[in-house]
């Protein structure tokens, strides 16, 4: 009897010795949208020491970097390999989370048998389509319940609005994506639809996506959200820039999602913008000024930014339903490589050392007040 009082005592003790556990980034914005994050395959299994509790702890949404892009889910005709999506969309479950599939249709990460008949010869156009509604139906219809929403088609257009000249586009014109949405809403049609891009706070590129949504909706073709990728720099896009990009999209009909959120620190050579991963340049001192550590101003700046960019989706939080990160923390940016290689970047909410950067919750926590 007297061990279990003292038991009782010390475990009393512990327990009211723990500071209460401060609320996670999506508890500061749970009233305004949901906080997502793109994650990997080792943070996924977890094999990544640390990463799955500051997933679930920050972040009521999720995002697949790289796992079910077509190169790594499809890689092969009759091949798909489904132990990330698995895994997944089991974590997904698991946390209660607003679970996104990204993406079914790409010019990048796709193989080239896909665009080639047995003898490496091009497909005509009805093979083509029905190739990827096959892949659309295997792998949108593997997850039906259990993805929230899908990126259906990813960064079609030019800067000046027109189309990207991509092998789906050189063989199936604009048909290739109003029959991807058309197959996605097929196949799971409680899922929302998305088309997702980067650059979508410039005007012209703008207009040739909303000319293509909107002409698409009145042919009766569900889209429901733009996704306005938020590769953003310390000094650009301006706040005006993206405002007007996100009333435009709002006006035109259609929710705003910004899907893959990141501050790069370091300079760019010619001032490159965007996510274009066909700009690339070698590494040097000029482009890397931080490898041994970012800077107290650009840590500064990098705050600053932060806050500036979530304040202004408080303000429009009636039109914005997500806000994701595209990425966990700085070592596993892709920023690290582009559009310089092997850079030291810190362009998202948690270090290298996957500590949060207090600075930046201070000052999410202030905005998120407002």
């Amino acid at each position: 009897m007297l061990r279990t009082s003292l038991t009782f005592i010390l475990l009393t003790i512990i327990f009211s010795s723990q500071k209460p556990k401060k609320n996670g980034v999506k508890d500061l914005f749970k009233e305004s949208f949901y906080i997502g994050v793109a994650v990997n395959g080792q943070q996924v299994s977890g094999k990544e020491a640390g990463a799955l509790p500051l997933i679930e702890e920050h972040f009521n949404s999720l995002s697949p970097e790289n796992g079910l892009k077509w190169s790594l889910v499809h890689p092969k005709p009759e091949v798909y390999s489904f132990d990330f999506g698995d895994a997944y969309v089991a974590l997904g479950e698991k946390m209660d989370a607003f679970t996104i599939g990204h993406c079914l249709v790409w010019h990048q990460q796709v193989p080239n048998w896909v665009f080639e008949n047995e003898s490496g010869e091009p497909l005509d156009k009805d093979k083509l389509l029905a190739r990827m509604e096959d892949h659309i139906q295997t792998v949108a219809g593997r997850y039906k319940g259990k993805i929230d929403g899908w990126d259906v088609v990813n960064e079609v257009f030019n800067e000046d609005g027109t189309f990207r000249e991509s092998k789906w586009y050189q063989i199936a014109g604009k048909d290739f994506i109003k029959n991807a949405f058309r197959k996605a809403y097929e196949v799971d049609p409680a899922a929302e639809l998305y088309y997702n891009d980067y650059n979508v706070w410039k005007a012209s590129k703008r207009a040739g996506i909303l000319k293509l949504a909107k002409e698409m909706k009145a042919e009766g073709i569900r889209v429901d959200a733009i996704g306005m990728q938020g590769h953003y720099t310390l000094g650009g896009p301006s706040l005006d820039e993206i405002e007007k990009g996100i009333i435009e999209i709002a006006e035109a009909g259609f929710k705003v999602v910004i899907t893959e959120l990141d501050v790069d620190v370091l300079p760019r050579p010619n001032n490159s913008e965007g996510a274009d991963l066909n700009i690339n340049f070698a590494n040097s001192p000029e482009y890397n000024p931080f490898v041994n550590g970012i800077s107290p101003e650009a840590e500064a700046k990098l705050a600053q930014r932060y806050a500036d960019l979530f304040q202004l989706f408080q303000k429009h939080k009636d039109k914005i339903t997500r806000v994701t990160l595209w990425g966990l923390h700085d070592g596993k940016s892709w920023l690290n490589n582009f559009p310089v290689r092997g850079r030291t970047n810190y362009p998202l909410l948690f270090d290298r050392d996957l500590k949060l950067k207090e600075d930046v919750f201070a000052k999410l926590k202030v905005v998120s007040k407002q």
